[in-house]
C-alpha cells in the first residue's frame, strides 16, 4: 500500500458470528438428550426396557447406561448450556444468553481460543476483566463445510479486531 492511501475504514456494521444454531444446542439438544437417555437409563433399571432376546437387560448393561447418561449429562451441561449469542462491529462484542444482552468493548479482549475436539469447535472470548457473563464468553461459530480441524476464521478475525481496538484506544489516549 502506497504512503498515501488510506486502509479502507472498518464498517461498523454489525455482524453475527455466532451459529443460528445456538439456541438449539444450548437449550433444545440438552433437554431433549437428557430427557430420552434418562428415560431409556431409567427403563433399564425398571426392567421395562428388554433386550434384543426378549428378555430383560443384562445387570451390567444397566451400569453402561447409568454411566453413559451420567457422562453425557455432565458432558453436556458443562459444554454447550454455556454458549452464548455473539455479534460484533468494530467497537464492541454483543452478547446474549437469551435473558439478557450486553455490551462488551473489544479492548477488553485479552484472547481467543478454539476447541477444536468438539465437533461444533466452540469458541471462547477471554476477558481481561469479569463482564455479566463472567471472565469467558463462549458461543458457537457459524458452520463451515470441510472445516475439519482448521481454526475457524472467526478467531483470527476477533483477535484483528481486538489487537485494533485496543491500538485505537492507546493513541486516543495519548
Amino acid at each position: 500500500m502506497c504512503a498515501h492511501q488510506r486502509a479502507p475504514a472498518m464498517s461498523d456494521e454489525v455482524k453475527t458470528i455466532s451459529s443460528s444454531q445456538t439456541f438449539l444446542m444450548k437449550v433444545i439438544f440438552p433437554v431433549l438428550w437428557i430427557t430420552f437417555f434418562g428415560f431409556g437409563t431409567v427403563s433399564a433399571w425398571r426392567g421395562t426396557m428388554h433386550a434384543k432376546s426378549g428378555g430383560p437387560v443384562p445387570p451390567e448393561m444397566k451400569w453402561v447406561f447409568l454411566g453413559a447418561w451420567i457422562v453425557g449429562t455432565t458432558f453436556i451441561l458443562q459444554s454447550v448450556t454455556g454458549l452464548k449469542r455473539v455479534a460484533v462491529d468494530s467497537k464492541n462484542l454483543y452478547v446474549s444468553n437469551y435473558r439478557r444482552d450486553i455490551v462488551i468493548p473489544l479492548t477488553m479482549v485479552s484472547d481467543v481460543t478454539e476447541n477444536r475436539w468438539i465437533n461444533i469447535h466452540p469458541v471462547t472470548i477471554h476477558l481481561r476483566n469479569d463482564s455479566e457473563f463472567g471472565q469467558k464468553i463462549s458461543f458457537m461459530p457459524t458452520s463451515r463445510f470441510f472445516g475439519g480441524w482448521s481454526s475457524h476464521p472467526v478467531v483470527a478475525e476477533l483477535q484483528q479486531l481486538a489487537s485494533v481496538a485496543r491500538a485505537a484506544s492507546r493513541s486516543s489516549i495519548r
